[in-house]
């Protein structure tokens, strides 16, 4: 049958399908059970539904709402025999079913996203190009759509990342480069490639292209504020300069602590750059702005950055400033170093800082001038610069993560902050200050900790060092019921819980400190030992490292790390 034949061979690409005969008859029908068109052959289409003559003769569409469905039909004419009419239905409101109006919205997604998108087919056609893209390098999608990406970006074939990524099947990260270039200006972006894979075959590959333009303006107005409010407040009100710490809100007994504190105070009354080594959550920004606030410096701004949250290709613009036309979107903007004027300017995680961006660093420390990216004039540095990283300099330096000549330009003087397992008191005192503080805050009383667990806490390692400790005791007051036993082993959080009993001294780490007793007196309380000895020996270094049993270099090391004092 012919009208069979006809719908049969639509009835793939839509939901339903209705032939109708020169008046309109129904002569054939297949719909979709879930749409739930009630037709039957032989009757009048225009009698049962709202539409017209013209709207069928016309080759028209119209919609149709049955049971909340909202159809979409569309009329086709058909000359054979006699004329005949096809009626593709199509239900608009069934994403899952309805791929086309699918793809429609996913398209319509991919236009509104801040993200550039491109995308290529096999042949390295480009079949995809939103608008973030066209904003980002000044093309318009309607004139390269179609086009090869070689012969819209001027370049040669065989040096396709898009190709390169569909022949191997793996992404490209991190790019950052100009393919256009509009009005002699380069468009640079930063792009990462990948495949898109289908039944272990790439048929497609696209970018994403960062707009970095917006992340540059919110970094500059997150300055600009911090700016305004820096000088809208009185210079002589104390913590109204962008910090929130002294010396007062360091807690703790140990003398390795003690001594850190007095050597911290002894270099904020000169303007000197210093390095703070420490583990993560040893207190490094705290004893910055500690030193800030000790320092002649004190009523001037103290402003820090994170060298490992922010990508590479900002944080020069973000520490030196730009000026207007550097790069695209860029404008006149003064840097951290220009915005900290005559205070303190803290570089925290240094260690993750770009080598490539170490020499600029290096340069701008030794002359004490800074050069805005994109221009030619130079702007005097009058700011103390402290850095801090969580790695040790020495460790850094061999792996060439970090130049030695910038090491020395950012430590001629440096502190140590020892971790919190050297600081067997201070593991004691912080138990007792962090219940005490909780209880406090949380309006709970609970009970003192077992003897068991007080054990395995101060033989614990602490990695996470003191910021570990107080989340670890702020979990235990919240989690502990109104009961009168003891805080044991089992209330302790099951993320820790696990690692501090592994944690705990086996029989041939006991057989080891007998073997090795500096050794094991090292991993618990070293700055006592040491101080031990070098009173012993009247501070002669050579004397105390032979009986420790270690070089004088590393004697050296461990009394600059622990701010040790020899008679």
């Amino acid at each position: 049958m012919v009208e069979e034949s006809i719908g049969s061979i639509i009835r793939g690409f839509v939901d339903g399908v209705i032939v109708l005969n020169d008046t309109y008859e129904i002569l054939w029908y297949d719909i979709n059970a879930d749409i739930q068109l009630d037709i039957e052959l032989g009757l009048n289409f225009i009698d049962l539904f709202p539409c017209s003559h013209e709207q069928i003769i016309t080759n028209g569409k119209f919609l149709l709402t049955v049971t909340e469905k909202k159809l979409m039909v569309k009329v086709k004419k058909f000359t054979m025999d006699h004329d005949y009419f096809i009626l593709c239905v199509e239900e608009t409101t069934n994403l899952t079913a309805n791929l086309k109006n699918r793809l429609y919205c996913l398209e319509k997604i991919v236009d509104t996203l801040n993200e550039g998108v491109m995308m290529s087919d096999h042949e390295g056609k480009i079949i995809l190009y939103n608008d973030a893209q066209e904003k980002l390098e000044g093309l318009e999608s309607r004139e390269i759509i179609g086009k090869h990406l070689w012969s819209v970006y001027n370049y040669n074939p065989q040096y396709s990342e898009h190709k390169h990524t569909f022949k191997t099947g793996k992404p490209i990260f991190s790019r950052y480069r100009a393919h256009s270039t509009i009005n002699g200006v380069p468009k640079y972006v930063n792009y990462s490639t990948f495949p898109i894979k289908k039944d272990g075959e790439t048929i497609a590959v696209f970018s994403l292209s960062t707009n970095e333009s917006n992340l540059k303006d919110r970094l500059h107005q997150t300055i600009e504020l911090k700016r305004q409010n820096v000088h809208s407040e009185s210079n002589n009100r104390p913590n109204k300069n962008g910090t929130s710490f002294t010396f007062d809100h360091i807690k703790g007994t140990s003398l390795a602590l003690k001594n850190l504190i007095h050597e911290a105070e002894n270099i904020s009354v000169h303007n000197t750059d210093v390095l703070i080594v420490g583990e993560t959550g040893t207190g490094k920004e705290l004893f910055a702005q500690s030193m800030h606030n000790h320092s002649p410096r004190a009523a001037n701004p103290f402003v820090a950055i994170n060298c490992a949250a922010i990508p590479e290709t900002l944080l020069e613009s973000t520490l030196f400033g730009t000026v207007k036309g550097a790069f695209t979107g860029a404008a006149n903007q003064i840097g951290l170093f220009e915005f900290a004027k005559n205070g303190t300017l803290f570089l925290d995680e240094i260690n993750s800082m770009p080598v490539t961006l170490q020499s600029k660093l290096m340069r701008v420390l030794q002359e004490r001038l800074v050069r805005r990216v994109g221009s030619n004039e130079v702007t005097p540095v009058e700011c103390t610069v402290i850095s801090a990283s969580n790695e040790d300099p020495e460790k850094l330096i061999e792996e060439g993560r970090m130049r030695l000549d910038l090491f020395y330009r950012i430590a001629p003087t440096s502190l140590y902050i020892t971790p919190l397992r050297e600081r067997t008191e201070d593991i004691l005192f912080f138990i007792d200050y962090f219940l005490h503080t909780f209880q406090k805050k949380f309006n709970k009383q609970v009970p003192a900790l077992s003897k068991t667990l007080l054990s395995m806490l101060l033989q614990y390692h602490w990695p996470g060092n003191t910021r570990e400790l107080e989340h670890l005791i702020e979990n235990l007051i919240i989690r502990f019921g109104d009961t009168e036993q003891a805080i044991d082993v089992e209330h302790l959080p099951p993320y820790i819980r696990g690692k501090i009993i592994t944690d705990q001294p086996n029989k041939n780490k006991q057989k080891e400190m007998k073997k090795h007793p500096f050794k094991s007196i090292f991993s618990t309380s070293q700055e006592h030992y040491i101080q031990k000895v070098l009173d012993e020996t009247e501070g002669n270094i050579s004397k105390a490292a032979k009986q420790l049993g270690i070089t004088r270099q590393s004697l050296q090391y461990h009394i600059k790390k622990h701010g040790l004092k020899k008679q």
